[in-house]
């Protein structure tokens, strides 16, 4: 494949029989680009970080609801969640039944909780007046409460769940009053859940916040579900060779904590974890073209289509990804400069990567976005009145197809009414 900078990908096999240039000129620029076979080894990976009969791989379908890798997911024997009415719509349209999908839900109506229930789905209430609500809607049934285990892990503020600064879970000081609203409403306990943050690479957090979680499950009588949540990391810092998250020694931990566990209580319950972005970040890559180079002072700022409309993780929460270059009849470069890559989107912030030491890339070239499937098209917007991207997923004989079309002109105008549009 002709290119500046493909290590990662040429070593992956990420694009199989076809190529960077071959995929612009068929599908368009920009692309999100997806690989069946790296999607399906991660789901593997998280089924095996235990074998206790009860353990569940919960999906969080937020990080990419894209109905193709949805059915993939499912076929790879995940469950699934839901945070909303449309995840809920595309994971049944994805072919999950209503007991594989648990609704975990933050801060919503009683019209929201009645389509859940209507749906005959788990769901999960993360504060004491929306269990209430809940009891309201559905009095006599099940219910799962979020609890806040103090413990907080992430890489950014604004992605870490758990502890006094976030917005998430109920206060465990608080038990006396679940029991009361439980009890007002003849609700019955069905489980208990958390979730600390997101993107830890080392184990010991998570594992801990997990021991916490268990011994909360003490203090209730005929729990059936028992979620630790997600965060599972992936190493977005790939061309620094950044460590993956040992899962097998994790696994090691977590399986002994809960096998044990369960042996102790006599719990034949499920165990759940909620990965998203460990499970969807790395099949996915995000292509655009260059269509500008200049230097203002000192710095090399590569215009891109790449705007944050398409990707906005790094103008969100600093997030760093990992960017290849590709170029026809090009060669692999040594030589790196700091360069600035951004969109094209009329905003300052719109940066991609800030002094980002690449090689020296040229207009024409295809840049490809590293680790670009999880909180990629689905936090996409049509800002600027820009078009969302298309979507292609490279299957298991290493051929593309289009799996969602780009966004037109028309698009852009078709929820108006009463204009004469």
């Amino acid at each position: 494949m002709p290119n500046v900078r493909s290590t990662y990908t040429d070593a992956v096999g990420f694009f199989g029989l076809t190529s960077p240039t071959e995929l612009v000129e068929t599908y368009g620029s920009p692309l999100y680009v997806y690989s069946e076979a790296i999607l399906r080894q991660r789901c593997r990976e998280m089924k095996a970080l235990s074998s206790h009969p009860g353990f569940r791989v919960n999906y969080s379908a937020k990080a990419n609801s894209n109905l193709a890798l949805l059915h993939i997911i499912r076929e790879e024997g995940l469950v699934v969640d839901a945070m909303s009415p449309g995840e809920l719509f595309m994971n049944l349209r994805a072919g999950f039944s209503p007991d594989k999908i648990l609704y975990v839900c933050n801060n919503v109506s009683a019209e929201e909780l009645g389509n859940a229930v209507s749906h005959g789905l788990l769901v999960s209430v993360d504060s004491l007046s929306q269990l209430d609500l809940y009891g309201e809607v559905n009095p006599g049934g099940r219910v799962m409460v979020r609890f806040n285990p103090g413990i907080g892990a992430g890489h950014h503020k604004k992605v870490v769940t758990a502890g006094k600064e976030t917005k998430f879970g109920v206060d465990p000081a608080s038990i006396d009053e679940v029991r009361t609203i439980l009890a007002r409403h003849n609700l019955t306990l069905a489980g208990i859940n958390q979730h600390i943050g997101s993107l830890f690479l080392e184990p010991e957090s998570y594992v801990e916040a997990a021991r916490f979680l268990l011994t909360l499950a003490e203090r209730f009588d005929d729990v059936e579900v028992i979620d630790f949540g997600g965060g599972f990391g992936i190493p977005y810092h790939k061309y620094d060779n950044q460590p993956r998250l040992d899962l097998t020694a994790m696994g090691a931990q977590f399986d002994d904590l809960i096998s044990g566990w369960a042996q102790r209580r006599g719990y034949r319950g499920r165990f759940l974890v909620e990965p998203g972005r460990y499970v969807v970040a790395e099949c996915g890559l995000l292509l655009g073209s260059v269509h500008s180079v200049k230097s203002n002072g000192a710095n090399r700022y590569v215009g891109t289509d790449l705007g944050f409309n398409v990707l906005a993780r790094p103008v969100m929460y600093d997030a760093h990804h990992d960017i290849e270059v590709y170029r026809e009849d090009g060669a692999p470069s040594d030589l790196l400069l700091p360069q600035t890559v951004v969109g094209n989107i009329c905003e300052s912030g719109d940066i991609i990567a800030r002094n980002r030491p690449l090689p020296p890339v040229e207009e024409g070239d295809i840049l490809g976005v590293l680790d670009a499937g999880a909180y990629g098209y689905v936090m996409s917007s049509s800002y600027n009145q820009r078009m969302r991207p298309a979507e292609v997923l490279i299957d298991l004989e290493g051929r593309p197809r289009l799996v969602r079309r780009r966004e037109t002109l028309d698009d852009l105008v078709a929820m108006y009414e009463g204009l004469g549009l």
